[in-house]
């Protein structure tokens, strides 16, 4: 019988954000596989977890997926972790678990932490209709992005680097509009979380000079939601 692969969140910043049953699924596993098993390694120590542990990354995910569904088909049960969050959400998972899904093995994925979902809450914006966006383009096709969400009428939700953020504003405001609401998310559920909000150009503006640090979540007004909101406030 063909074991189960099991796609488990952990925490993006306390480590008490994990659920009593990630942990458990990840004693119980007879492999696990980690984006970066030293960062794991933090993790498991703390929770007592000694479950052999194997490196799978976006540099080797292609080339390991067939081994890993050979594992699997000969009645291993395998638990799939990234750094922090839920694997697939812009971290490697969804080759695997495509494969696995196509090979008739069953993938098991459990509800946990990712950092889009109390960014967007805490971003005051409207939650009814949303696009997840993950990270924009560094260079290529990064324009071509910008100028296609300028027509999207739901909330958008962005992945950025901190060292980024600034220039993203700053263009943002020349496709979307300087008043455009938003907020900026920074380092979730650490020591030093905060969500700020404002027009994209007030932000652009406030990182321009206070150079952020640690993980970013950007959310970003649609243009409905920008297009009614200044109606309603002309009168």
């Amino acid at each position: 019988m063909a074991g189960k692969l099991y796609i488990v969140p952990t925490p993006i910043g306390n480590l008490e954000d994990m659920t009593f049953r990630a942990v458990e699924t990840l004693r119980q596993a007879d492999l696990i596989l980690a984006e970066d098993t030293r960062t794991s390694s933090v993790l498991l120590r703390h929770y007592g977890i000694s479950v052999r542990t194997e490196a799978h990354h976006k540099f080797n995910e292609h080339a390991r997926t067939a081994a890993v569904c050979g594992k699997l088909l000969s009645g291993m049960n395998v638990a799939l972790i990234s750094d922090a969050g839920t694997p697939g959400i812009s971290d490697p998972g969804f080759f695997l678990s495509r494969a696995c899904a196509e090979a008739g093995i069953e993938v098991i994925t459990l509800p946990g932490a990712t950092a889009f979902v109390p960014a967007l809450v805490d971003s005051g914006l409207p939650l009814d209709r949303f696009t997840f966006e993950g990270f924009l383009p560094v260079k290529k096709g990064r324009q071509t992005r910008f100028a296609a969400l300028a027509e999207e009428g739901r909330t958008m939700v962005f992945y950025e680097s901190p060292y980024r953020l600034a220039k993203t504003l700053s263009q943002m405001c020349g496709y979307f509009g300087a008043e455009r609401k938003a907020s900026v998310s920074r380092e979730i559920s650490k020591i030093h979380e905060e969500t700020r909000r404002g027009t994209l150009s007030e932000l652009a503006s406030w990182y321009t000079d206070n150079p952020p640090k640690g993980e970013i979540v950007l959310i970003v007004e649609g243009k409905d939601y920008a297009g009614r909101r200044i109606q309603q406030e002309e009168e």
